[in-house]
């Protein structure tokens, strides 16, 4: 004769399990889709618009007249629109928080979707993005410009 034996497993089952999952990964899923399409960048720190609340020098003469200069790491764009006229925005796009890539023609292009800001403001001149980049104090210094986060 033989008996049917019913295995019991121990621990939850699979769809316990895969309820669980889905319930802890919607959460660090939506944190970091927000941080990605913030304005403020994954870097920020004291409402600068992402960029570092520390101060950033850059020389003077990486800054041309009608064009500016990115600092990627430091997430800072600054321009000279008009010459010993320097200004500095945060690097970080607002349309998706891509970092700006260049600046000519007193223009501040984004390279993810095409978005372009002034040199001068920061306003959109062409989007998809519909805000302007985030404003930040430029001194001139010596030979350096000194970006600090506070905005204006």
């Amino acid at each position: 004769m033989s008996e049917d034996v019913e295995v019991e497993e121990s621990g939850p089952g699979r769809r316990s399990v895969m309820k669980a999952a889905a319930v802890v990964a919607v959460p660090v899923v939506g944190v970091g889709a927000v941080a990605a399409c913030s304005s403020s960048g994954s870097k920020s720190s004291g409402g600068s618009g992402g960029a570092n609340s520390s101060p950033v020098s850059v020389p003077s003469s990486s800054v041309p007249v009608g064009g500016g200069f990115v600092d990627a790491d430091k997430l800072v764009v600054v321009t000279q629109p008009v010459a010993g006229t320097y200004k500095a925005f945060t690097a970080v796009c607002t349309h998706q928080g891509c970092t700006v890539k260049d600046v000519s023609n007193n223009q501040i292009h984004c390279p993810c979707h095409g978005s372009i800001f002034s040199a001068q403001d920061g306003s959109v001149l062409s989007g998809p993005a519909s805000t302007p980049l985030a404003p930040m104090t430029a001194t001139l210094s010596g030979a350096n410009v000194q970006v600090t986060g506070t905005s204006k």
